[in-house]
């Protein structure tokens, strides 16, 4: 780690999700161990393998944007922007000509305006090609999440879009940090958003078997590191964070919720769904995230798996995880958000950040919900059922991704020391 980078700190937070439609609702919720998974209501499911998800549910986008905003964007981008302002209010920033230039907005999406392209395609075919909007590639880009949040906020430093499938939220987040760590800006809003609970997402994720399809008990069809657990429940919503530069963040007397201290990026240069033997990209990941926190693998007491509980991904981490911290691997917590969220592909890193960071703040790990039986091969403290209280001063947040994304961030208990 360079001794002389900027120090990032996280001052805001905002989310939709399965789990609530704020910060306050989705954490309460997920110390109890609720799961936000039920029934499709977006479209008629009849002939699908799966007929559940995590929606976002009693959303109201007006709130946030105006009605002709709302008929002009997919959802992918409202929800962004919903979250965007819940951590801007959040954090008590203001943007305007004094800052504008040194506050900069990175948010991933692995999937885009996918709600959008499925509608205009039926346009096409039913009332011809000069039928289709003019906003239907604004509305479809995944950089227009970014550049509506921008637009919004006046914020006119770095911005980009990362697609990283499944870590593009995380390796959002990592970017934005890199951002203020070296100079570029003061201020970051950043995270991840997607919203593809729609036929084509639900069905082209069964086509690949790689959904659950336990219909019958959709809430408790998540169940990382579960001995009979069968894909990861796809999910929708947004998580927005608010990094600030330490200093900056002080002066404006902003509350801090925990210190962004290191990431590491790889990638397995294997497959393009299924991790590689040996886990060789995730430990080099996990152990380039210590190593650039100036950190020992020691110094970390909880993991926010990537646990989707599919059953190549969820023994692969617990190897990886086993692998990079020996001994000490039995004496750390871990636990999968992703049990009561479900999958939320290019916004997960996001709302798991929102959640790892609430963790360090509070000292209470979130539960691992319906592992009933585990894995014999997933052997960790996994925290199953209920919530914890735990002195956390280091937290990872593990994300990998379609392509052989690995990304890992590493948070820590704020201190004005080092």
């Amino acid at each position: 780690m360079n001794q002389h980078r900027k120090r990032v700190v996280i001052t805001g937070l905002g989310t939709v999700n399965p789990l609530g439609n704020t910060v306050a609702d989705t954490w309460k919720n997920a110390l109890e161990g609720r799961s936000g998974i039920g029934p499709i209501t977006k479209f008629d499911t009849a002939g699908f393998t799966t007929t559940f998800a995590g929606e976002v549910k009693d959303f109201d986008p007006l709130a946030f944007i105006s009605a002709k905003e709302l008929k002009r964007l997919d959802n992918f981008i409202i929800f962004a922007l919903a979250a965007a302002h819940m951590a801007v209010d959040d954090a008590g920033l203001i943007i305007d000509e004094r800052n504008a230039d040194r506050a900069g907005v990175i948010i991933g999406s692995a999937i885009g305006g996918l709600q959008t392209m499925e509608r205009e395609k039926e346009v096409i075919m039913k009332a011809g090609p000069r039928r289709v909007s003019p906003m239907a590639i604004p509305a479809a880009l995944g950089n227009l999440a970014a550049g509506n949040v921008a637009i919004h906020m006046g914020a006119r430093g770095p911005i980009s879009c990362v697609a990283t499938a499944c870590a593009a939220g995380n390796n959002s987040i990592s970017d934005s940090a890199r951002a203020i760590f070296e100079g570029y800006a003061d201020v970051m809003l950043t995270g991840g958003t997607d919203a593809a609970v729609t036929p084509l997402g639900v069905a082209g994720f069964n086509s690949m078997r790689a959904i659950s399809t336990r219909n019958d008990e959709p809430e408790k069809a998540s169940r990382p590191f579960e001995a009979d657990r069968d894909g990861f429940v796809i999910s929708e919503g947004a998580a927005v964070l608010v990094l600030e530069e330490l200093t900056y963040a002080l002066e404006r007397g902003a509350r801090i919720y925990a210190e962004i201290a290191g990431s590491g990026s790889t990638c397995d240069a294997f497959h393009i769904a299924a991790p590689p033997p040996g886990h060789p990209g995730a430990s080099r990941c996990m152990e380039l995230a210590i190593l650039d926190a100036g950190l020992t693998p020691a110094d970390v007491d909880y993991i926010n798996a990537h646990g989707t509980s599919t059953p190549l991904n969820d023994v692969y981490e617990t190897e990886a995880i086993k692998s990079v911290f020996g001994s000490h691997a039995r004496s750390l917590a871990v636990s999968s958000t992703k049990s009561m969220t479900g999958h939320l592909l290019g916004a997960a890193g996001g709302i798991e950040a929102l959640l790892t960071a609430k963790a360090v703040e509070e000292g209470i790990i979130p539960p691992t919900i319906n592992l009933d039986n585990p894995d014999p091969l997933c052997d960790l403290d996994f925290t199953p059922h209920n919530a914890a209280r735990r002195e956390i001063n280091v937290a990872m947040s593990n994300a990998f991704g379609f392509g052989g994304v690995n990304s890992v961030i590493l948070f820590k208990k704020f201190n004005y020391g080092r």
